[in-house]
């Protein structure tokens, strides 16, 4: 295809999806023209709107502008997601446009640059985010793509330069190998994406095919526990990264980083869990090999807010907390308990979840139902399908069945406002990567309504 700087128009089919409006973000700021299609309006394709990228939400081929139907320059890059029956995009495959996956754009993006990408089935988006901003706080010339919106920045992008880039390596359709990092890092590799792999074997050949594309194992951070040749990640055990001396202090952890060279005292991390710490040892270490001066990154550490929708405080009271969470997998909510757990021990728990996907419901049903029932109160949602159809059997209510917990229910989403309220429960987590994104601003204001 021709080199990007030849191309001066964009077409995202799919543009809402965090990953795609980055990138369209991006172009726009490079003076490129930018257009896309999704199939609903949400508050990130409004945003895209006020910044000048035109969005229709009409699967119509008469939707398309002219200087796309030219053909002059033009790329279209689209995403799995991206059902096959989608006119758009067919009309761009029947009249052989240039087209490129996200995963293959992303890729030619970052490969004249120094790459840190971050990869794992749990963790990308707030190690990246920390990562990214990191690197922004300490004037290194960053360009991050993230998978959520961090809230530094109230954006999924972040832009300080261009030699240094930040990207999410996506096992999803295997689509990080489409990548070429100088420096990478695995949070976790547990089994997902079974639609895609099969089963875990085949997930983990992918992450050691990953971590193979960069080319120095010093240059690879990974969880002491993986199977994976680098630079171990650990809380309170022999690592080469290692966070010592950890201490909770109104909330927040207080920690030593101990790096082969040299140790970093005193540093301050606002979010809470084993998990996201261990993330923030992962951001630290890549941004000091990235070349970011130490001294100032405690002051970026401690100023770093967090990601929308993971682990986020919607209400903190002494009376009422309220948590929105995009937890998915039984792992992610398993972090999650010992996150609330360890903040608020001697506080009752409800949990309302979405689950996300047919197969992963049942893929997953074991490790739903143990993890679910350490809460305790469940309420959960009915399945989100996203791109599946239905499986015969596997419900909400077939899930339920199987968790060891005695206050337990299905309920539609109308019904979550009352839900809500009747618990006597004083910690409340609003759970899941479905649509349940949609509700949380009506619930958190129906909840501050009746305090």
């Amino acid at each position: 295809m021709n080199n990007l700087k030849n191309i001066q128009a964009f077409y995202f089919v799919g543009i809402g999806g965090i990953g795609m409006s980055a990138l369209a973000r991006y172009f726009k700021m490079q003076g490129k023209t930018v257009f896309g299609y999704d199939k609903t309006s949400t508050d990130l394709t409004d945003e895209l709107i006020v910044e000048g990228i035109p969005v229709t939400f009409i699967d119509e081929i008469s939707e398309i502008q002219n200087e796309i139907l030219s053909k002059k320059n033009v790329l279209v890059v689209y995403t799995p997601a991206i059902p096959k029956a989608n006119k758009i995009l067919n009309y761009f495959f029947s009249k052989e446009f240039s087209i490129m996956k996200r995963a293959e754009l992303l890729g030619e993006v970052s490969k004249h640059t120094l790459c840190l990408a971050v990869a794992g089935t749990h963790g990308k988006t707030t190690t990246s985010a920390i990562l990214g901003h990191l690197l922004a706080e300490c004037n290194m010339p960053v360009t991050a793509f993230l998978g959520g919106i961090a809230e530094n920045y109230n954006s999924n992008f972040i832009y300080k330069g261009s030699e240094i880039t930040v990207v999410e390596a996506d096992e999803f359709d295997r689509s990080f190998l489409q990548l070429r990092p100088d420096i990478a890092c695995v949070t976790s590799m547990d089994a997902d994406h079974l639609d895609i792999y099969g089963d875990a074997a085949e997930i983990e050949n992918a992450f050691r095919t990953f971590a193979g594309l960069v080319e120095k194992d010093e240059n690879v951070f990974i969880k002491n526990d993986l199977p994976l040749d680098g630079m171990t990640v650990a809380i309170e055990e022999e690592a080469d990264y290692e966070a010592q001396n950890v201490k909770i202090k109104d909330g927040s952890y207080i920690f030593d980083l101990k790096t082969p060279n040299r140790t970093l005292e005193n540093l301050t991390f606002h979010l809470p869990g084993h998990h996201n710490l261990t993330n923030a040892i992962m951001a630290l270490g890549m941004a000091i090999l990235a070349g970011s001066p130490t001294d100032c990154l405690p002051k970026a550490l401690a100023s770093f807010k967090g990601v929308k929708r993971r682990f986020s405080y919607k209400i903190k009271t002494d009376e009422l907390i309220l948590i929105d969470d995009y937890a998915h997998h039984p792992t992610e909510i398993d972090a999650l308990f010992q996150a609330v757990d360890e903040m608020y021990p001697k506080d009752h728990k409800q949990i309302v979840f979405q689950p996300h996907l047919f197969s992963r419901t049942r893929d997953f049903a074991t490790g739903f139902a143990k993890s679910l029932s350490q809460f305790d109160e469940v309420v959960l949602l009915d399945i989100y399908p996203a791109r599946e159809e239905p499986i015969e059997g596997i419900t909400s209510e077939w899930l339920l069945n199987q968790l060891d917990v005695q206050n337990k229910r299905v309920v539609f989403k109308s019904a979550l406002p009352e839900v809500l309220l009747e618990s006597k429960c004083r910690i409340k987590l609003l759970v899941g990567a479905g649509d349940i994104g949609a509700e949380v601003n009506k619930l958190t204001q129906k909840l501050k309504n009746e305090a």
